[in-house]
């Protein structure tokens, strides 16, 4: 069970290592925004390719339909990574081996919805992923293996979530001969230690450059490349997509140099890459040569 990107080397790792995949289920087909056209989840288009059955329930609850096809199937183990829906109890029954969940973060610590992008934006120096057992509460069934990586200063929530998927789907090979083989134990979380990785809310985006350096570089990288972090300047929203730290001061907010460094708090950020809105992104030499935002330019005028 997965939908995104983030789900596909894992579906792809578990099919080129032979084993068999009784049923796919990812999230049904999205209407795009002006209902022109229909976009398969990536984990479908996968599943067509692989000529894998698949299915795309809009719910999985109270629906007698999927309960009683599961029920049939008698699948040794369920393996759910990002599908994107509440599994019921009643459908974790229906397995041999129970369903496991390839979480991406080191468990207990960021639960949820977005803990690749509420890491980078706390500004964490490791991450990973954890395979647990599903249970009825949000992200807290124990666990039977956890693996890290290091964030390092300029990486962003993409290239860590693709470092994750690819980790994930190695070590999801041993994982399940080990519980097929029951060679494995699960143990509990500590919940006391547990933090929550909320949705992103596209105005969490906004740049308040009285923030310190850091932190508004951890949000440029944590929201990269979406929703991605913005200010806007005179009634247009501009969205940097790079930027690294630079040792000058000034006042918050102000334009240091013709290359677009911008004071804050403490030290300033240099833009590397930036979009304004409708636009294609720009590296900063050239967004430079026609913009409006110009030396001593004052990005807290909105």
């Amino acid at each position: 069970m997965g939908t995104p990107i983030f789900a596909v080397p894992i579906l792809k790792s578990l099919y080129q290592n032979g084993y068999p995949i009784s049923v796919v289920y990812t999230q049904p087909p999205q209407k795009s925004q002006r209902g022109q056209k229909i976009n398969k989840s990536l984990i479908q288009s996968l599943s067509e390719t692989l000529n894998i059955e698949f299915r795309t329930p809009m719910s999985l609850k109270n629906n007698k339909e999927e309960y009683e096809y599961l029920k049939k199937l008698d699948a040794d183990l369920g393996i759910v990574v990002a599908y994107g829906q509440i599994i019921p109890n009643e459908i974790l029954d229906l397995t041999k081996k129970g369903f496991i969940n390839i979480h991406a973060s080191l468990l207990p610590k960021w639960r949820g919805a977005a803990p690749i992008q509420r890491s980078i934006i706390n500004l964490d120096k490791q991450t990973g992923i954890t395979i647990m057992k599903i249970n009825n509460k949000l992200d807290s069934g124990p666990i039977c293996n956890s693996y890290k990586i290091d964030i390092s200063n300029n990486e962003n929530a993409e290239n860590i979530s693709k470092k994750l998927s690819l980790l994930a789907a190695e070590k999801i090979l041993e994982n399940i001969d080990d519980i097929l083989n029951d060679k494995i134990e699960f143990k509990e979380q500590n919940h006391t230690n547990a933090t929550y990785a909320n949705k992103i809310k596209k105005s969490e985006g906004k740049i308040n450059w009285n923030n310190k350096a850091e932190n508004i570089i951890g949000k440029i990288n944590g929201l990269y490349p979406n929703p991605g972090a913005w200010f806007i300047y005179k009634g247009e929203r501009y969205k940097i997509l790079k930027a690294e730290i630079s040792e000058r001061t000034g006042e918050a907010g102000i334009v240091l140099d013709e290359y677009s460094e911008v004071a804050c708090k403490n030290k300033s950020i240099k833009i590397l890459e930036i979009q304004r809105q409708g636009k294609r992104p720009q590296k900063i030499n050239e967004f430079m040569l026609g913009s409006q935002i110009k030396v001593g330019s004052n990005l807290n005028n909105a």
